[in-house]
């Protein structure tokens, strides 16, 4: 059985929950259901189907992102290039 609840929330709160629905190729409303659900129903009582399934696929994939190691481990290109040149001309054969 099911409810039906109307609420009103803020606009930054409405356009996040439409990025991670989008992101999860679901409508706002169906993901906000979802997120409300999940808060409210303890894991165990929780079936294992679809929409579980991409709540947990929405709530694993705001890990996502960029890391930033500075130059260290640099992916920059011509750096690497500049690198090797570096090593293949050097001539000691100290190895």
């Amino acid at each position: 059985m099911s409810q039906i609840l109307t609420l009103e929330i803020s606009e930054q709160v409405f356009a996040a929950i439409q990025k991670q629905a989008a992101k999860a190729g679901v409508a706002p409303e169906h993901l906000a259901a979802l997120l409300i659900e999940q808060q409210f129903t303890p894991i165990s009582e929780l079936p294992a189907d679809e929409a579980n399934r991409e709540t947990a696929r929405t709530r694993f994939e705001r890990h996502f992102g960029t890391l930033n190691l500075g130059n260290t481990t640099s992916s920059d290109n011509e750096s690497i290039d500049a690198d090797l040149a570096k090593e293949y001309a050097n001539t000691d054969e100290d190895e």
